[in-house]
Formats: structure tokens, C-alpha cells, sequence
């Protein structure tokens, strides 16, 4: 799956101040004087170990045939894995899960009125890209878990088929009931367009790329250029995995072999209407032959025709997805590398290496650097070096359905995980371009700490100041722009889901981070096509691999700093920081809410409704809506608060400490103990309202956005739902959970306090 770099988004982002009270004169957080200078030179040993040239070679064999679930070179990959691992000293070993994988048997989208057209569904080969024309051994063009299906109905337009797209259409008299869609992709997981479609009463759904979005609209197009070609087509899962992600018949439990089963029948994430995707190519006389109202100017894209929205007639399209639905078999690579100390504190790296079809970008650059990681750890090992912690390397399978592998295996392990987890760094795919990341709150600080020693391979500044450099550039304000100045902070985004951290952070609450380069070469222009292979990225991505090594040093380096550090480095100071905007973001949005509602209500009082002449806005007036209630923010504002108080109370025990001679005589286990408990205490056992296998308070994917991150989404979405009485009820739940988390790192500030001078 894909990763965006964050100063692209208009996402909420953690945004720390300068030189937060926890930082330690040595630089190092977490370290002694001593210790951080023996970690500085293991890592400088390090840093010089990651190849591009290694990188190359592995990608070139991993991505020579494609390797998709179930495929028989996706089973030689992850055999080709275990045995570089342990050819480089790691304890490796398979871990097989049972999981439900469709493939399909039978496409169709056929326009039956008012002309025939039948969508050739098939990226055909191009000329001088070898892997291109394996046809025999690519998936076809498909969404993974559509439900079977054989419907017609009449065709309508829906833009990127989010709910505010529905609204506009029933503003506009067109009824989506008995018809099949046709959405663009974009703005939301991919999941979410049939899910939407089903609630409002459609039949069937159908999903292409538009060339406005990652097609010529944007550059020359593959193979002149890096973008969609016309029949290039985006594979994709559509599972609901807003619910939870994972093997939709094992869901909280590993899928084994034995695992206890739902029937497909029951599996609430197989969605509820049949979906298929397809190119711009055939896109454009299924758009062509729409009639209706024109689409309003922001629904129109790059097609050479006239956007309608659709309606009754005079287009109908039939839709035909039937699928073989077989377990198949997952594979992850596991190696390890046991902690000399500290065994039972795991430090978990992870990257997926199954692919859609070839997947050069994603996931193989991402997985190649992770390898050269591994390497390296191993060369430091054969040197002496022992890490303190337990380090677990693992390249996932499955992820492109949905994160199978990661989640199967975060789910058989999760005892095991919130006993020992200390942190999870994920990366996924990889570009040429700036550092990016998302994160927990309290990981901002580490992150960007890492950031500042390894260099940019291009400019040679650190990728820390180039990134910071970009950020600026990008900021939306004046405000924010000084904000950044003034932060040693990077923007480090909140996880929402779309790669194998999803496991990690929401269902367990461990401490996680997602790591990769990007912004200077434009991968979505072939994301799970058959072009993105060995040719596309050596010709339009990091073509000399250099920025592969760099993710290499930054994900090996914030490895072993986790593993080596004698106070595990996380930030409440930031943590706390994050939170409190949080809750005034909550606060806003209630305002902007209660504002909406009073304005739209004194327009239909007045008449606004009926007087307008805009044809791209409705002439017939909606009811009244009651005004939101006052909501009681007390918890959420006194449990921010006493994190804050904690906080700071922490950072001066952890800088008193730090000043202590004697420091660094041993790692002081207990405070340590409690301290990788920290992002657990965020967590509700009870999971997020009707979805309890998301447990994390602070982040989720949204229910209405996936990929995209919900802050306080328990409350934040009872809001934005307008069911005030949950958010009320939530508002006192988070409240709790800061609570929570307010007294750990209390109790770990007076067992650093009894330590200190």
C-alpha cells in the first residue's frame, strides 16, 4: 500500500516546541554521557555498511516475477528472505498463516444502453519494460473481497463517492438507488467508495483512475513519462477495514491452521455490493454516455468530455465480478536478534514484501533497504556489538489485501506484544525526495533526533534539515510557518491505517512509527499496475538507490538507539503537547458545527434555498436541524491537563538524571517496565464505538476516510456524526484514558526522581 508524504497533506500534525524539557545535554536521548558515545560510534560503523548496489540486486530479484498471495514466487521470495537472514547471523524463521484470498474467475463492465461498449479490463504490455508482458502470472485488474455479483442498472456519476458527494446528488434530485456507480479514486481509501454506495442503495460500483489525478493530467505518461498510462488500471483491496483489518474469517485472533472460522456469509468486511476497477480508457464512453445534470466545476476531471452526473438515463452499464474464494497461504519472515539485557523488550522493523503484480515501489524499495538494515546489524554483531533489547526484523506477506500477515501475526502474538513491545517502526515504500513520517505523539522527538544524523544524499544537508526546509516552504500560514522555525520537531503525522503498523498501534497500542523518503518522483502514476516493476523505478524513481540507503540508515539507526537506550526515549512533553491540541481541535469542531447548522438553518428561514439561480447548487430548501447541545469538555480538558503537569514533572526528573554522574551504571529496568506501558494506557479495552478491534484513543483510520487519520476518533466521529449523546459519552472515556496515562508517567518521574541527585 501507499505512503503519502506528510507536507503534501492537510492532516493534523504534531508540532513540538523547540528544545522540549526531556532533551539531555548529551544530544542522545535516553543515554548517558558514556553510552552515547559508544552508540555514536556502533552507529557510525553502521551507517557506512547500507549498498544501493545491494539494494539494486535484491530488487532485481524480487521483483522479476510477480508475487502476489498464494503465487508460487511470492512463497520463493519469503524462502530467498529467511536465507539472506540467516546467512547474515539473525535467528530467522517462517510463520505460516491460512487466510482468505479471492482471485477472480469472472470480470465484466459492459455499457448496455444507449450504445454497447464492453471494457477490455487488461494493462496490456509496453514495448522495451520486460516484465510487463507476464500476463500468464499477473492478477487480472480487480478489487480484492467485492462480494459476487451480476447486476445492471443505470449508471451515475459520484466524483470520489464520499458522503458529501451523495449529499450534492441529492440536492441536485439524482437517487443512486437500484444504479451502479462510477467513482474516481482518490481522497479516501478505496474500501470506502462501495461502502458509501451500499448505504445509499446502489447496486454495484465501479472505480477508475482519472488522468486529472495521476494520469496525463499531471506529466507524460509511462513509459515517456512516470504517470498512469491510458489502460493502466489500480488493483486494490476494498475490504471494510474500518471494522478491522486482516483475515475477514479470523478477526482478533491469529489465523492458523486450527484458528475457529466465521462463514463468509458473516464476515462483516466483504463488501456489500459487487466492485470492479478500471482504466481512464474504458472510463471515458461510460462517462461519455451519461446524461443529467453537469457535475459541479470540482467533479470535473481530465476526460475530454462534458462531467454528468447521471441518472435515470440514458446510460446502464451490467457489472459482473465472481471470484474464487480459497484460503491461501501467508508467509512471514521473522529473524531475530536477541537482546542482551533486556531480552523480553522487543524493538519490532517491519516491511511488506508481497506485491500486487512485480512491485518495485511498493513495497520492494522499501523492503530492500530494510534488508540492507538487517546486514548491517548482522556485520556490527560479527564486531562485537550486542543490542540491549530484542530487535525482530520481519518482511510481511499479505499486506496488499489487507495487512494480512502483520495483523494475523500482531493477533497470535498480542499477549506476547503488550507484555514486551517497546516500539514499531514500519516503512513501505520508497522515493526519492524528503523524510517522511507518521507516528505516535511521543515519538516525534526521537524521530527527528535520528533525522539530524544522517545525511541527505543529494544535498548532503541532514535529512532532518532538508525536510524541515520543505516543511516551511509548504506551510499553510504565517503562523504555522513560524511554528516550524522555531520547532527542532519535525511534522510527524498521525497513523491512521493502509500499511502494517495498523496492527501494531491500534489493536495492541504500541509506541510506532512510519518511516520513507518521497516527493521528488511520482509513484501513484503506476501504484499497483503491472508498470510499476524494475523498469519504471530505475528510470523514474530512485534510480541510483542512494535514497534507499538513507532509509536504510534512518530505520537501522532508530533501531538500534531503541535497543541500546538506557531510559527508553519517548516524549510526553510532545505527547502532552499533541493531546492538548487534540482537545481544542475537538472543541472548534463543535463550534464550526453548532455555526453550520445556525447558518443553514437561518438560510431556509429566509429563503436562500429558493431564491438561488446557481445550477450547481440546490433551488429546493432541506429541513431545519435542531442545533448541536452544549457538550461538557471538563474530562478531556482536566485529563490534557494532568498529562501536561505529568509531563513536565517527568522531563525534570529524566534532565536531573541525566546530570547524575553515576547514570549510566545499569538501565533502570523498572522505570523502563513501566515506560514501554505508556502507549498502552491510551488504549480502551473496550475499542472505539462499533469497532472494538481499534483500541487506540488517540488515532484510527475514520470510518468515512481509512487511509486518513481521526484524532480522538471516538470522539471526533460522534461529533462529526452528529450523535451527541456518544460524544458525551466518549468525552468521559478519553478523559479516563488521559488519566490514565497521566499517572504512569507520573510514577515513572518519581522512580527517576528517587535515582537523580
Amino acid at each position: 500500500m501507499r505512503l503519502t508524504p506528510l507536507f503534501a497533506l492537510g492532516a493534523a500534525l504534531t508540532l513540538v516546541p523547540l528544545a522540549t524539557p526531556s532533551t539531555p545535554p548529551t544530544g542522545l536521548t535516553g543515554f548517558s554521557p558514556a553510552a552515547a558515545r559508544a552508540e555514536r560510534d556502533w552507529e557510525a560503523k553502521f551507517k557506512a555498511i547500507p549498498s544501493p548496489d545491494s539494494q539494486r540486486a535484491y530488487m532485481r530479484h524480487l521483483t522479476a516475477r510477480p508475487h502476489h498471495v498464494g503465487s508460487p514466487y511470492d512463497s520463493a521470495n519469503a524462502q530467498w528472505i529467511l536465507a539472506h537472514f540467516k546467512s547474515w547471523g539473525l535467528d530467522a524463521h517462517i510463520e505460516r498463516f491460512e487466510v482468505l484470498f479471492p482471485t477472480p474467475r469472472e470480470r465484466l463492465v459492459e455499457l448496455v444502453s444507449p450504445t454497447h461498449f464492453r471494457a477490455s479490463l487488461q494493462e496490456p504490455t509496453v514495448a522495451g519494460d520486460p516484465t510487463s508482458s507476464q500476463h500468464a502470472e499477473q492478477l487480472p485488474t480487480y478489487n480484492a473481497y467485492s462480494i459476487d455479483g451480476d447486476v445492471t442498472g443505470p449508471l451515475v456519476y459520484v466524483n470520489f463517492g464520499l458522503p458529501e458527494d451523495y449529499d450534492s446528488l441529492e440536492r441536485h434530485g439524482v437517487s443512486v438507488k437500484g444504479a451502479i456507480v462510477i467513482a474516481r479514486y482518490g481522497n479516501s481509501w478505496r474500501g470506502v467508495k462501495p461502502m458509501v454506495a451500499a448505504e445509499h442503495g446502489a447496486v454495484g460500483c465501479i472505480i477508475y483512475s482519472d488522468p486529472a489525478d495521476d494520469g496525463y493530467g499531471q506529466g507524460d505518461v509511462f513509459p515517456k513519462g512516470p504517470y498512469r498510462p491510458r489502460e493502466g488500471v489500480q488493483r486494490g483491496s476494498v475490504m471494510e477495514m474500518q471494522l478491522y483489518p486482516g483475515d475477514p474469517l479470523t478477526p482478533g485472533v491469529g489465523a492458523t491452521h486450527d484458528a475457529k472460522r466465521l462463514s463468509r456469509a458473516d464476515a462483516p468486511t466483504i463488501t456489500k455490493i459487487p466492485v470492479l476497477p478500471i482504466s481512464y480508457g474504458d472510463a471515458q464512453p461510460l462517462l461519455a454516455a451519461l446524461g443529467g445534470p453537469v457535475a459541479p466545476p470540482e467533479w470535473r476531471g481530465g476526460l475530454g468530455v462534458t462531467y454528468h452526473m447521471g441518472g435515470p438515463g440514458p446510460a446502464r452499464v451490467h457489472l459482473v465480478v465472481k471470484s474464487n474464494w480459497d484460503l491461501k497461504p501467508v508467509y512471514d519472515v521473522i529473524a531475530t536478534i536477541r537482546g542482551a539485557t533486556e531480552p523480553d523488550q522487543w524493538v519490532v522493523r517491519g516491511n511488506h514484501q508481497d506485491a500486487w503484480v512485480n512491485g518495485a515501489e511498493d513495497p520492494t524499495a522499501g523492503q530492500v533497504a530494510l534488508m540492507e538494515e538487517a546486514r548491517g546489524l548482522g556485520a556490527l554483531l560479527a564486531q562485537g556489538w550486542r543490542p540491549q533489547r530484542t530487535i525482530i526484523y520481519a518482511a510481511w506477506d499479505g499486506e496488499e489485501p489487507m495487512l494480512l500477515g502483520s495483523t494475523e501475526w500482531v493477533e497470535e502474538h498480542a499477549d506476547e506484544l503488550r507484555d514486551k513491545a517497546v516500539a514499531y517502526i514500519n516503512s513501505d515504500t520508497n522515493d526519492r525526495g524528503y523524510l517522511f513520517a507518521g507516528g505516535t505523539p511521543s515519538m516525534a522527538s526521537f524521530i527527528s533526533d535520528v533525522a539530524k544524523d544522517v545525511e541527505d544524499p543529494e544535498t548532503h544537508l541532514s535529512v532532518w534539515k532538508r525536510r524541515k526546509l520543505a516543511d516551511i516552504r509548504s506551510a499553510r500560514s504565517d503562523d504555522q510557518r513560524r511554528q516550524m522555525r522555531a520547532s527542532d520537531v519535525l511534522r510527524v503525522g498521525p497513523l491512521g491505517s493502509g500499511s502494517d503498523y495498523s496492527g501494531f498501534v491500534d489493536h495492541i497500542g504500541v509506541a510506532s512509527l512510519n518511516i520513507g523518503f518521497g516527493g521528488e518522483s511520482e509513484g501513484a502514476g503506476v501504484y499497483h499496475s503491472v508498470y510499476d516493476d524494475f523498469y519504471w523505478y530505475t528510470h523514474f524513481s530512485d534510480t541510483s538507490f542512494v535514497y534507499g540507503r538513507a532509509l536504510s540508515q534512518v530505520g537501522g539507526t532508530a533501531v538500534m538507539r531503541l535497543a541500546d537506550a538506557q531510559v527508553l526515549p519517548y516524549d510526553f512533553v510532545g505527547l502532552a503537547s499533541t493531546v492538548q491540541g487534540y482537545v481544542s481541535d475537538l472543541q472548534k469542531l463543535v463550534q464550526a458545527e453548532q455555526d453550520e447548522i445556525a447558518e443553514r438553518n437561518r438560510e431556509i428561514q429566509e429563503g436562500v434555498f429558493a431564491a438561488t439561480s446557481d445550477p450547481w447548487h440546490p433551488t429546493s430548501a432541506p429541513p431545519a436541524e435542531p442545533v448541536p447541545p452544549h457538550l461538557g469538555f471538563a474530562p478531556l480538558q482536566n485529563g490534557a491537563d494532568s498529562l501536561s503537569h505529568a509531563a513536565d514533572r517527568y522531563a525534570k526528573a529524566f534532565a536531573a538524571l541525566a546530570a547524575d554522574t553515576s547514570y549510566g551504571a545499569g538501565a533502570p529496568a523498572p522505570v523502563n517496565a513501566l515506560l514501554l506501558q505508556a502507549a498502552r494506557r491510551l488504549t480502551d479495552k473496550r475499542g472505539l464505538p462499533g469497532r472494538p478491534w481499534y483500541v487506540f484513543e488517540l488515532e484510527a483510520p475514520g470510518m468515512y476516510t481509512g487511509y486518513g487519520a481521526k484524532t480522538m476518533p471516538a470522539v471526533r466521529e460522534a461529533i462529526e456524526q452528529r450523535k451527541f449523546p456518544l460524544a458525551e459519552q466518549q468525552i468521559q472515556t478519553v478523559g479516563a484514558v488521559l488519566e490514565a496515562e497521566a499517572a504512569l508517567v507520573d510514577s515513572a518521574a518519581r522512580m527517576l526522581g528517587s535515582r537523580s541527585p
